[in-house]
């Protein structure tokens, strides 16, 4: 199952392709690092065997590659980013992993830790190297402890699969990153072709184990050559590692500021700014299902920077409601899970089984598993985390049911209210039932003028009161699921104002100094089109607000804030 030597080649060391070529370790780190910035951290490592075979083949794979080990360890700069390295070379002993090339990554993953620095890792690999047995195999535990480490310091992992990573190797290190991408159709799998065929009679399915195809599972999140990994890097560290290094500060392009202290929820309306007129909750409705109707794609195209987009759970499932990312919004870095309607220039419509228009893919457990991804990722570097909530509902099918959709509502929810990361949830369009709900609980809500939230669809709660369809309009009036009524209830605590031919500018409980802003800002541009730059702006300036919080009181206010819903002031 795992790795050994050339001269007891290894399942992974064959190649997927005729005459494929394999990139060495070290001119992998020349393609990464910053030109004259890359520095070794390895100490030299003797060759201690008593086995003739074995001390044999070592000293061929040191004369073969100039290493004296499977293993370089070291630091360079990315992008300008001091970034700490650790890559497999396969050509030694097919990059399996023993006890001093299991000593080597700890030592870096620690130093890497001590001086807090991101950690990149690209693995090319069959696994733990047979020679040495046992005692090889568990150098893995300590591996994945001392980036467990790592992680729980706050500090970026990511990692980059070459052609091929298998065995302990994947099942370890292999597997722990915060972001991991894949080189293209490399070979990645826990259980080898070749070993799977001896151990079995029959051909492993071809395909199954190729990087594409993982790319499709939720996996990995990109596929990348090594001249395309510096730019995906540097762009994900940006957001990452939160230092301010990023020369694009779009937060100060608009001079929209909120100001507001989260955990205020004091419900007294009043208009500023010229807002519009108070829409009825059936027009709302109405515009929230326009197919035109701009979603997280176009709210990301238009207000965020960085924008780096994460693929599914990171453990085999991907569900296309659900858009998870990183990016800077209004100049902040967050990260950003949404509803995803899809494109409004791609025709994506649906009908549900009430006949009520729907926008893009209705959300599945494993959206909802994907959305926990992002949620952890949050949690593990201190990153805001920003929801958008946009859905006509939740997956009605056997396939939701038996995958554990309610439970996922559930843990969403549970997840949410304890996050230690800041919170701030956009209610941008159509808000209906759990798969709503899942995406809301957060320090501060913010919703756009035609955004509304209900226990289900207005239809579906028609059909359950009246046996008909036909009172939905009626029944959203009275459920009170509008922004304005969400507001009055301390569900909400910004409306943002629609472009209906006028400017952007927002409602507000809480503050007169974020009234005075958004009111500038309204003065200030009149033009339609930039109401999505400018609800970045403002997402922006809110979740700084409350990075600015201490921890403690935010969490407090989180739990208050939802506890007194419904119970009045």
């Amino acid at each position: 199952m795992d790795a050994s030597s050339p001269g007891n080649p290894t399942d992974a060391s064959r190649p997927t392709g005729a005459g494929r070529s394999r990139t060495p370790a070290l001119d992998l780190i020349r393609t990464v690092v910053d030109p004259g910035t890359w520095h070794c951290w390895d100490e030299p490592v003797g060759v201690t065997t008593d086995d003739p075979a074995y001390r044999a083949d070592l000293l061929a794979a040191r004369e073969r590659t100039g290493l004296d080990e499977s293993v370089v360890t070291g630091e360079g700069r990315v992008r300008g980013r001091r970034v700490a390295v650790v890559a497999c070379e396969f050509r030694f002993l097919a990059g399996s992993i023993g006890v001093a090339a299991g000593e080597r990554l700890v030592r870096a993953v620690e130093r890497a830790t001590a001086e807090r620095l991101p950690l990149l890792a690209a693995p090319a690999s069959g696994g733990t190297r047979m020679q040495e047995g046992t005692v090889a195999f568990l150098q893995m535990v300590k591996v994945a402890a001392a980036i467990t480490d790592h992680k729980a310091a706050g500090l970026p992992y990511l990692v980059h699969l070459r052609h091929p990573t298998t065995g302990g190797v994947l099942a370890s290190w292999g597997s722990l990153g915060h972001l991991t991408s894949a080189e293209p159709g490399a070979l990645i799998g826990f259980l080898g072709p070749r070993v799977h065929e001896a151990l079995y009679g029959e051909e492993f399915p071809p395909g199954v184990q190729l990087a594409e195809n993982l790319l499709a599972h939720g996996l990995v999140d990109a596929v990348l050559t090594a001249e395309q990994l510096p730019g995906v890097v540097g762009r994900a560290l940006a957001v990452l590692c939160d230092d301010d290094r990023s020369d694009d500060r779009s937060d100060d392009r608009s001079g929209v500021r909120s100001g507001v202290r989260s955990g205020e929820h004091h419900v007294t309306t009043g208009p500023f700014g010229a807002p519009s007129a108070v829409p009825s909750a059936a027009e709302s409705i109405r515009r929230s299902r326009d197919p035109q109707r701009p979603g997280v794609r176009e709210l990301l195209d238009a207000a965020a920077t960085h924008l780096t987009l994460l693929s599914g759970t990171g453990a085999g499932e991907r569900d296309p409601g659900l858009l998870l990312a990183l990016a800077r919004v209004g100049g902040t870095p967050c990260v950003v899970l949404g509803h995803d309607r899809g494109s409004r220039h791609d025709g994506c419509r649906a009908t549900g089984t009430t006949g009520v228009p729907a926008a893009g893919q209705a959300l599945g457990p494993a959206g909802l598993r994907a959305a926990r991804r992002g949620m952890r990722i949050a949690a593990e570097l201190g990153l805001p985390l920003l929801t958008v909530v946009d859905t006509a509902g939740a997956a009605l099918s056997r396939e939701a049911e038996e995958g554990g959709l309610a439970g996922e509502i559930a843990r969403c929810l549970a997840d949410l209210v304890t996050l230690p990361a800041p919170t701030l949830c956009l209610l941008l369009g159509q808000g209906a039932g759990g798969a709503a709900l899942a995406l809301l609980p957060a320090d501060r809500v913010v919703a756009a003028r035609h955004a509304w939230l209900s226990p289900l669809p207005p239809e579906g709660a028609s059909a359950i009161l009246y046996r008909t369809t036909d009172r939905a309009d009626e029944v959203a009036a009275r459920q009170g699921v509008r922004s304005a009524d969400l507001l009055a209830h301390g569900i909400v605590d910004l409306v943002v104002e629609e472009p209906d031919g006028g400017a952007v500018s927002a409602v507000s409980p809480t503050s007169p100094a974020s009234a005075a802003s958004a009111a500038s800002a309204a003065a200030e541009s009149p033009a339609t089109g930039d109401f999505l730059p400018r609800l970045g702006a403002l997402l922006g300036a809110e979740m700084t607000a409350l990075r600015a919080r201490e921890q403690g009181e935010r969490l407090a206010d989180r739990r208050a804030r939802y506890r007194r819903i419904g119970l009045g002031s």
